[in-house]
């Protein structure tokens, strides 16, 4: 069986050793030694600026929203997960969908001035796959109309555009430490933000706390546990080798399908040095895809069909017209990719695709 992806999981034992230093404390959740060592180690890994680490990926979202004051109407992206509209919509704020640019799948900056409105006070755009936003375009849009930016850069992990960390663009940025994820714990997530902001979220993620005995704020409990900070310790020293050994498997399917014509691949954004990962294809129809997908199957191929369905078809929020999601939400499928997937995997994969279109 090849599933779309694989967790990496460390040597048991480096992963206990740490877990150990909890053990010995008795010490399992509410920001324990773990968790500010992890926190520690990731700002100074990816030279970040605040970060906050929380027990998932939507969560952070959620908090930021909370956090930044937003209400009303907040812009956004139809192609990304569900957490992504629906933290919007959860915080009680209106989701806005602007269409996508169909090489980069990030939000079509070039169509967010025509959806602001008085009631529009944040954009809320996805780095999808890993792929920036046009963060510079975006920003000057927000300067213009005072918007608060946050991205869910949930794929972000090691990602740097124009010489630093992806995490430093926006107001607030939030990742997913899912165990899909390149770089996880298990479970889990964080928030990395500037200054202005991170007493507030730090209140939010924590019951709205300010000391032991007294509250500044609305809060919810987000708090990582040991044993999540623990796996992530155990995981980051491994993260340079996980992306080289992902470059590879990206270069070989790309070799594999270079004189494919029906087959379109995500175009990275120039100054970008990407993380590699996810491998999504776009089909030329959605017929070719579900074919492709049948084929795979019978074989115990499992890819994915991610991002779908276009988001702006979710039952809680206004239809609108969005050609560009809309017709690639349906047409893009995510290939098998993991740090030990192997060459006559990827050979096989590749093949199947190229017999059943």
């Amino acid at each position: 069986m090849i599933n779309v992806t694989k967790t990496f999981l460390p040597p048991q034992a480096e992963y206990q050793a740490i877990l150990k230093k909890a053990w010995d404390t008795g010490w399992m959740t509410n920001r324990g030694i773990l968790v500010k060592e992890l926190e520690t180690k990731i700002t100074a890994y990816l030279d970040t600026p605040h970060i906050i680490a929380m027990t998932n990926g939507t969560l952070p979202l959620q908090i930021a929203i909370k956090a930044l004051k937003l209400h009303g109407e907040i812009i956004t992206t139809p192609f990304s997960y569900v957490a992504t509209t629906s933290s919007i919509v959860w915080e009680g704020c209106t989701p806005v969908f602007v269409d996508i640019a169909p090489d980069y799948l990030t939000i079509d900056e070039t169509k967010i001035e025509a959806a602001i409105t008085p009631n529009t006070t944040a954009i809320l755009a996805t780095h999808v796959f890993g792929n920036p936003c046009n963060v510079a375009a975006i920003a000057d849009i927000a300067k213009q109309h005072n918007l608060k930016v946050i991205y869910d850069a949930a794929h972000c992990f090691g990602v740097t555009y124009k010489g630093q960390s992806i995490f430093n663009y926006g107001d607030v940025s939030t990742c997913s430490f899912h165990a899909t994820k390149l770089f996880h714990t298990g479970e889990g997530g964080a928030v990395f933000c500037k200054q202005d902001y991170y007493n507030a979220i730090f209140s939010h993620h924590n019951f709205g706390h300010d000391g032991p005995e007294a509250f500044q704020s609305l809060g919810t409990n987000a708090k990582m546990s040991e044993p999540q900070a623990a796996m992530g310790l155990a995981v980051l020293p491994y993260m340079d080798e996980i992306i080289d050994r992902r470059l590879k498997i990206v270069n070989a399917y790309n070799q594999l399908f270079e004189e494919v014509s029906a087959i379109k691949k995500l175009v990275i954004r120039s100054e970008t040095q990407w993380n590699y990962c996810y491998y999504p294809i776009i089909f030329e129809t959605e017929i070719q895809l579900l074919k492709v997908i049948e084929v795979l199957n019978n074989k115990a191929i499992f890819p994915r069909r991610y991002f779908y369905p276009s988001l702006e078809t979710l039952p809680y929020v206004e239809a609108v017209n969005l050609p560009h999601s809309a017709s690639i939400s349906k047409r893009v499928l995510c290939l098998p990719l993991f740090h030990d997937l192997d060459i006559d995997s990827i050979q096989y994969i590749v093949k199947s695709i190229k017999e059943n279109i």
